[in-house]
């Protein structure tokens, strides 16, 4: 397993345990993705923009004096954004609910997938309109109606990650070239216990293989 970037704290494990993931949390399991999954298809041009930019783009006025700051999205295909409805970029975790923005730039579109019946619909729409002022376009922002709900206060983050997941690895890399993909998530359901039990899974098989690289 490779080595990742985003460290866990404790205090992160224990959210994963059974509490509101952490802005690191997420992050981590965005790199993931990244080395596990998308490391493995060379051709995709997909971006998994981390919470702390998707905020910056939430805040800040002119999204155009953050473009030094982001990566380029000349041959992008798609880009993935956790929302947050913090609004403020100065006070770690200050946020209280968890959302998914898709971005199909080809198609000129984005995609809000909110597990607390569109909560955090404003602050998507407005992360929206930003990218389509850096990537040149207007985006077409479509709020899914259908995406899984969570059932506790608490899922949100976890739903966000599953839902990345289930969108990148079963429907955007398994497309055929031209293929048309659904970005619906009604017909999934999310088990938001197994998905923090997998991450915890992760957690430790990153730890065994960090150990494993010391005693060598």
């Amino acid at each position: 397993m490779a080595k990742l970037h985003n460290k866990v704290t404790r205090e992160d494990v224990d959210t994963i345990k059974a509490d509101w993931l952490t802005d690191n949390v997420i992050a981590w399991y965005q790199e993931v993705l990244e080395h596990e999954t998308l490391s493995r298809y060379p051709t995709a041009n997909v971006i998994l923009l981390r919470p702390s930019m998707a905020n910056m783009l939430l805040n800040t006025p002119d999204p155009t004096t953050l473009r030094e700051a982001l990566p380029s999205f000349t041959e992008t295909s798609h880009i993935f954004l956790p929302i947050n409805d913090s609004r403020t970029t100065t006070v770690p975790e200050s946020g209280s609910h968890w959302s998914l923005l898709v971005v199909s730039v080809a198609d000129r579109m984005s995609f809000h997938y909110d597990s607390l019946n569109s909560a955090n619909k404003k602050e998507a729409h407005i992360v929206s309109e930003k990218l389509g002022q850096l990537l040149g376009v207007e985006l077409d922002f479509k709020d899914l109606d259908d995406s899984p709900q969570q059932v506790n206060s608490s899922d949100c983050g976890v739903y966000t990650c599953l839902t990345m997941r289930h969108l990148l690895v079963k429907r955007l890399l398994k497309r055929q070239k031209g293929e048309k993909v659904s970005m619906s998530m009604s017909s999934k359901e999310v088990d938001a216990a197994k998905g923090r039990r997998l991450m915890l899974q992760d957690i430790s098989n990153q730890r065994k293989s960090a150990e494993r690289r010391k005693s060598r």
